[in-house]
């Protein structure tokens, strides 16, 4: 029993790591905002159109090599600086008011924002919502939102 215990352990162990892992991103592969500049004034509802190059985009649940889904980071610290940030890269990235998930292969927003300063990065996520290894993620940018 002990040992069928200590294998079913590590076999549970080799799939949570296989799940959660390195789903590889090309060599080159590039995310980035395509009609917003750092430091932008814009007024709600504020369009995001995403760019991707070097890879493709398919919906959430769909395994294709060298594709993903985006994910708008809004308002929270650049990619890689949350605390949560190695959870999220093991578990997947979570989906709430700081972390808008695109899973039907959405390739732009329009985004109704309050007045004020607001932070958007993109990050792209395999098809369990799990940053690719390395991660492709955009710039993170301010804009400012007026009334």
């Amino acid at each position: 029993m002990k040992h069928f215990v200590l294998g079913a352990a590590l076999a549970l162990s080799t799939a949570v790591s296989a799940w959660a892992s390195d789903t590889p991103a090309p060599d080159g592969a590039s995310l980035y905002i395509i009609n917003l500049e750092d430091g932008a004034t814009v007024q709600s509802p504020v369009s995001i159109k995403f760019g991707l190059l070097g890879m493709g985009v398919a919906p959430a649940g769909v395994e294709k090599a060298d594709t993903g889904h985006h994910h708008v980071y809004l308002n929270r610290p650049p990619f890689g600086e949350a605390e949560n940030d190695a959870e999220i890269a093991a578990n997947g990235i979570p989906s709430d008011d700081n972390h808008i998930h695109f899973g039907g292969g959405q390739t732009e927003v329009s985004l109704d924002l309050p007045p004020g300063e607001h932070t958007v990065q993109l990050v792209l996520g395999d098809h369990f919502h799990v940053p690719h290894t390395p991660p492709v993620v955009s710039d993170r940018i301010t804009i400012n939102v007026t009334e």
